[in-house]
């Protein structure tokens, strides 16, 4: 993996409500990176930023169904 050009700058969506749910967090210093909120240290997961985009796009959409 490799390591981040930027140190992290990490945030939480705007639409998180803060109930410690399942949300995840944004580098916006790297773009591509992101954490689960709820565990800081835990793994960041690393795309590219268009696969992510792609990612939340598809989401937003409703494309994978109600959980």
């Amino acid at each position: 993996m490799r390591s981040p050009a930027e140190p992290a700058r990490w945030r939480k969506s705007s639409y998180s409500n803060g109930d410690g749910g399942d949300c995840i967090e944004v580098d916006d210093a790297n773009p591509g990176r992101v954490r689960d909120s709820k565990d800081p240290d835990g793994p960041v997961l690393t795309f590219t930023p268009e696969a992510l985009q792609a990612f939340v796009r598809a989401a937003a959409a409703g494309e994978f169904g109600a959980v």
